[in-house]
């Protein structure tokens, strides 16, 4: 059997036990399925965002895995369509948007959540502001493929203030909200560190393990820049967990609660060796750095931690009976996945493919 035919009926298998477990348990596979979803859409943003921080500060880095970056935000496409099912399943996922009539007002009647949050928690307003990150970030990612606007300053500079913005009241509304009563003023720093870290190292993964990667003098460069967002993220953790903890205020260390028993205690100690500690360890080597396939080994083991701070960031958030998400996590993760590899290799967004032909 040929192999276009293979992926088409591995393909086909998917989508239909995507189906099924969404028939099954909503909650869990929306959750799965959201978990996933800010995992690829995170690193095409990221890869995006790091485009736009080179045309501010210049440097032979850039240049090495631009194409890489700028393939990358082609994704951003395919997340348009594959945020459906978590509009369409919203009052399945969201505990402030069960029910849509009373769902607000429930929150409202508790003092501890101001009347703006329960405005601000209305599924047709949640749903607005989706539709508004998504046009934002396709926007960005398509004048950033533009070559009038490829290497503009003002123009990368604007797009790094929208892209802050947006991913940070994004997460607030596809995250932090699955605990409506819980905040931080960090978060949104936090994972756009983690978007950003994850856009360079699948550059990275992309340009390593080519027949011809790039010299040792670059791969130095872009595995410095790796250490420097590994070690950013690392300390925004721990001050959002430092003070939170601090303060053991209850509304705040709800976050935590779950998060500090069973599996996902394990996931935390995880989370700590392996998008820290032990990166820390092979980046403070030259030679590692300098070396395609460590440094590449290396971007590929973060890409997939990344993966598990995703489902730590959403999945404990939610009262998931009987381990559901055992089976919906991955499943999630190959489709979401599959769907990604697919965008960035065979398919080009239809403004470009008329820009192309005009040409």
């Amino acid at each position: 059997m040929k192999k276009p035919a293979v992926l088409g009926i591995a393909a086909v298998v998917v989508v239909l036990l995507c189906i099924l477990g969404w028939s099954l348990d909503p909650a869990a596979f929306l959750a799965a399925w959201l978990a996933a979803w800010w995992w690829c859409t995170g690193i095409a943003l990221g890869a995006l965002a790091n485009v736009w921080l080179h045309n501010l500060t210049g440097g032979n880095w850039g240049e090495a895995i631009r194409p890489q970056l700028l393939g990358v935000s082609r994704m951003i496409w395919a997340a348009v369509l594959l945020f459906l099912p978590v509009l369409l399943g919203m009052h399945d996922l969201y505990p402030w948007a069960q029910d849509a009539d009373s769902g607000v007002a429930r929150f409202a009647a508790d003092l501890s959540v101001p009347a703006f949050k329960s405005a601000w928690l209305m599924p047709g307003f949640f749903a607005l502001r989706s539709v508004l990150y998504l046009v934002l970030w396709i926007g960005l990612a398509l004048l950033s493929r533009r070559p009038g606007l490829q290497r503009s300053r003002p123009f990368s500079a604007v797009a790094l203030i929208l892209y802050g913005i947006s991913v940070s009241l994004a997460s607030v509304d596809w995250i932090m909200s699955l605990m409506p009563l819980w905040y931080s003023s960090i978060f949104g720093l936090l994972v756009g560190t983690a978007q950003m870290l994850g856009g360079m190292a699948l550059a990275i993964v992309l340009v390593a393990f080519r027949a011809n990667p790039p010299p040792p003098a670059l791969l130095r460069d872009l595995g410095n820049l790796l250490l420097m967002y590994v070690l950013t993220w690392a300390y925004l953790a721990f001050m959002q967990f430092l003070i939170i903890w601090a303060e053991i205020l209850p509304h705040e260390i709800a976050w935590y609660l779950p998060r500090a028993h069973g599996v996902w205690l394990a996931v935390a100690w995880l989370r700590v060796l392996f998008l820290f500690a032990v990166p820390l360890l092979i980046l403070l080597s030259r030679r590692a750095k300098q070396t395609p396939r460590m440094l590449g080994t290396l971007a590929a083991a973060l890409l997939a931690m990344l993966l598990v701070d995703a489902w730590w960031l959403v999945l404990p958030s939610l009262p998931l009976p009987g381990g559901q998400w055992l089976w919906a996590a991955p499943l999630a993760a190959v489709a979401l996945g599959g769907a990604a590899l697919f965008s960035h290799r065979y398919w080009q967004p239809p403004l470009e493919r008329k820009e192309a032909a005009r040409a």
